[in-house]
């Protein structure tokens, strides 16, 4: 541990020395060659990498490979130990290599963890869409700069250079505590620990992506401790009337007047509104009944359907080339207010999810007790926002 502790002090100097040489040049007026700033962006890189593998400790020490190992295997044996029974079931020892956060919550092991994640995908449209970082932290500042302006023509002609003032945009992305609740039977608590933890897999992995999902797209943002919903954006939603949409951060969102409303040129207006360096990996979100609404759209004399949705197995619908994903939080219900039936944009480039590694659990020993089952409350960690 102190061999690590000193090697993240090397990159911490190394880091600072880089930086001052820079600063110096600049100050001095001296021009970094093209060589230079290369083997500088190269050698930040390798610093960069090295200090992940670090704070991940995948680098181990020669000798702490087996220790490393026991160590994951007892607070792994402890964690199902205390599924099944509680802290009273279980010896000192055991008690000792369970995992507990700040809270006294318990946490998962990093496997059972990871289990749960790469199955979010397949049930959260918007992790499949949306660009997924994974944080240490409890907010990250998104910092970005406006667009240059550049126009054509020689400076001998004595024409106007093209002026533009770079603007910072600085941001804070927070991330928001989800609690997602499952029960299990006692029968099942019995099961091996192999076929109990796909059994906990699968229970938490829906609980969180239906509620996770829910905040990506009308969540009310971090006032209200939810992420920043991308129907409920305050630019998309700007003068967005019925039948129109507006363009926000690659997005572009259309409304209609009810529910069962599907105007094939409101559409494909959004896909000619979306401006054409987005479009380029851009997708459709829609509410299911828009999708079935649309489907049943007919050409007037000829009764032949206007869109013919896929029918190959695992692969998304498409309209007019771009896939198309469903989620139910789109719609103007009474549950949402903001009245988006239809997204279209480039997901990756306007949306950026943030998971905050740890998932914890509350064992709930007596609440359903007559019912023959245990319940356990996930504490689960997200956020997200354009």
């Amino acid at each position: 541990m102190e061999l690590k502790e000193e090697i993240m002090s090397v990159l911490t100097q190394m880091r600072t020395q880089h930086a001052e040489a820079i600063a110096e040049a600049k100050k001095s007026g001296d021009t970094m060659t093209a060589e230079a700033k290369a083997n500088i962006a190269a050698m930040n890189k390798k610093i960069d990498d090295l200090e992940l593998k670090l704070n991940k400790q995948a680098i181990v020490l020669p000798g702490e490979t087996k220790k490393v190992d026991e160590q994951k295997m007892a607070q792994k044996a402890a964690f199902f130990k205390w599924l099944r029974g509680g802290k009273r079931e279980m010896e000192p020892a055991e008690r000792k290599a369970l995992v507990e956060d700040a809270t006294g919550l318990v946490l998962m092991p990093e496997d059972l963890e990871a289990e749960i994640m790469r199955g979010l995908p397949a049930l959260t449209p918007l992790r499949g869409l949306c660009r997924t970082r994974t944080t240490n932290r409890d907010k990250i500042r998104v910092r970005a700069m406006t667009e240059a302006t550049v126009g054509w023509g020689k400076l001998e002609t004595g024409g106007l250079l093209a002026e533009s003032t770079l603007v910072p945009v600085d941001e804070l992305l927070y991330v928001e505590d989800l609690y997602g609740l499952t029960k299990v039977g006692e029968d099942e608590l019995m099961d091996t620990d192999a076929n109990l933890q796909a059994y906990i897999a699968d229970s938490f992995r829906i609980a969180i992506a239906t509620a996770e999902n829910t905040g990506f797209v009308v969540g009310t943002g971090h006032a209200l401790q939810q992420p920043n919903g991308i129907a409920a954006d305050a630019t998309l939603l700007t003068g967005l009337t019925t039948g129109c949409g507006v363009a926000a951060v690659g997005t572009y969102g259309i409304s209609w007047a009810t529910d069962e409303t599907v105007l094939i040129n409101d559409i494909l207006k959004a896909e000619y509104k979306l401006p054409a360096q987005y479009r380029n990996g851009a997708a459709w979100l829609w509410h299911p009944t828009t999708e079935y609404e649309a489907r049943h759209l007919q050409a007037a004399g000829t009764g032949a359907y206007l869109w013919q949705p896929s029918l190959q197995v695992g692969m998304p619908n498409q309209f007019d080339g771009f896939p198309v994903y469903n989620s139910s939080d789109l719609h103007p219900t009474t549950t949402n207010a903001y009245g988006v039936d239809v997204i279209f944009g480039n997901f990756k480039e306007g949306y950026l999810i943030l998971d905050r590694q740890g998932m914890a659990l509350q064992r709930l020993d007596e609440l359903y007790a007559e019912a023959g089952l245990v319940g356990f409350k996930v504490h689960f960690r997200v956020g997200g926002g354009l």
